[in-house]
């Protein structure tokens, strides 16, 4: 248990700092990298390792590297000392054991009515971001960091008041996902995400057997805009076979979800002028000389997004009304006249 505690502090201390800005800035090197060629097409999703029309080989199912009870966690390093009355489990599911390549999860059951309450699986984007480090730590997990960077205080809205809640890290390379297979950091997708995911759930279903019957939704934010609904279409498929664990799959939810170039990059300049944060005159300009369909942006375009993001300034982009959190010192926006 200490040499997990140790883990689990080493990535608070370094994912909670970075992830809020590795999010955006994804989501926006992912944006302007599209301004001089066309979108690149997402990989057809066919199923989990589909052989043929209607033939599938073997999901792995293997013996994991502990049970349940020896990935509870006793308390989080920081953590309240009164008030938490719930159970947390962190720890590693192996999707390939010839890979060595494993995801890292991290579980709160709900205070009240766990074994009837049921199981939300939550997926950060990016790609790249740690659902652990972001969504659990920032967004919807059971605590926040204190300004301190050292203590944690209850968080009043976390979803586990209403759910038990799995944070996976993935794919392989986020956060404490690993594999021993160098390539496999480089031959990632959304095919390899959504069939490494699906082993995940039904080997992590091994662990937590009470779980397999519980009703079941996916959720995130970003890309997994293309995680959520590719796992869905998995699960649905693999659900199919009858030699194997059906997951009882009931619901999928997605907030500011990324789709694809063409609808993600309109609808965040839409988004800027109806807030205010763009000029009529930008937005006008964007919408009359930028063709996001083809990408074939030209210097008049380009001209109009770049004055888009000056008069946009130094916000985040997930909450326009809050102060950035950053304790770097950087240069006071430029000050713009916004018509509306």
């Amino acid at each position: 248990m200490t040499m997990k505690l140790s883990l689990l502090s080493c990535l608070l201390l370094l994912s909670v700092s970075c992830n809020s800005a590795n999010q955006v800035g994804n989501l926006n090197k992912l944006i302007k990298s599209h301004r001089n060629q066309k979108p690149l097409q997402s990989e057809s999703q066919n199923g989990l390792d589909q052989v043929g029309d209607n033939t599938y080989s073997p999901v792995y199912v293997g013996s994991q590297d502990g049970s349940k009870e020896a990935d509870k966690v006793e308390a989080l390093p920081g953590q309240p000392t009164e008030g938490v009355d719930f159970n947390q489990y962190a720890g590693y599911v192996t999707v390939d054991a010839d890979a060595g390549r494993a995801l890292f999860y991290y579980f709160v059951e709900s205070p009240q009515n766990s074994s009837t309450r049921p199981l939300v699986l939550w997926l950060n984007g990016g790609p790249g971001c740690s659902s652990l480090g972001y969504g659990a730590m920032e967004e919807l997990g059971p605590f926040r960091v204190n300004s301190d960077g050292n203590s944690l205080y209850k968080n009043g809205y976390a979803w586990n008041n209403e759910a038990n809640v799995l944070f996976l890290e993935s794919p392989a390379g986020v956060g404490f996902s690993y594999s021993n297979t160098t390539s496999d950091y480089q031959n990632v997708g959304d095919n390899k995400t959504a069939s490494d995911s699906y082993k995940f759930l039904i080997n992590w279903l091994e662990k937590f057997p009470e779980y397999k019957t519980r009703d079941f939704f996916i959720t995130g934010e970003s890309y997994a805009g293309h995680y959520v609904p590719q796992l869905a279409y998995t699960i649905v498929s693999e659900n199919k076979i009858t030699n194997q664990t059906k997951i009882n799959l009931k619901g999928i939810a997605i907030g500011n979800a990324w789709i694809d170039a063409s609808t993600g990059t309109q609808g965040g300049y839409d988004y800027l002028w109806t807030h205010a944060l763009n000029s009529d005159e930008t937005s006008a300009g964007i919408n009359k000389y930028c063709d996001f369909v083809t990408f074939n942006i030209t210097s008049t375009c380009d001209k109009y997004m770049s004055q888009s993001e000056n008069e946009v300034g130094e916000i985040d982009p997930y909450n326009i009304y809050a102060p950035l959190c950053n304790t770097e010192s950087k240069p006071a926006a430029s000050t713009v006249s916004v018509s509306l």
